[in-house]
């Protein structure tokens, strides 16, 4: 997932749309908002409101890429949904795809559409 990053530079990493979590803390510290950046391992900040957070974690995203950036370390980008073909292949024990079919049959549809029912749940 990381990428050469020779020819992109500070504005394009933080264009990229990198997943952000902003939690409400109640701890020792008394009450703010603790945020994260999925992605950027160690990228963390915080702030006494959401929108402080926030902007607190984008000034902490520009100092972690611009050392990277520095050193010409990799640099993990975000997974879009394009990376995503919504197919995988698992494998099961004899036993329990004969289960499933047979459970399939009795609902009156696919193997495929009872899977995809059972693992929505």
């Amino acid at each position: 997932m990381a990428n050469n990053n020779q020819h992109k530079n500070l504005a394009y990493y933080m264009a990229l749309p990198y997943t952000i979590q902003i939690r409400p803390m109640n701890d020792e510290s008394g009450h703010y908002f603790f945020a994260t950046v999925a992605e950027l391992d160690g990228c963390q900040s915080d702030g006494d409101t959401f929108a402080e957070a926030y902007e607190s974690v984008r000034e902490a995203m520009e100092g972690y890429l611009s050392v990277k950036l520095e050193f010409g370390d990799d640099i993990p980008e975000p997974v879009g949904e394009d990376q995503f073909s919504g197919k995988f292949n698992v494998r099961v024990p004899k036993s329990l795809h004969r289960q499933l079919s047979e459970r399939a049959a009795a609902e009156n549809v696919s193997l495929n559409q009872y899977c995809l029912y059972k693992l929505s749940k």
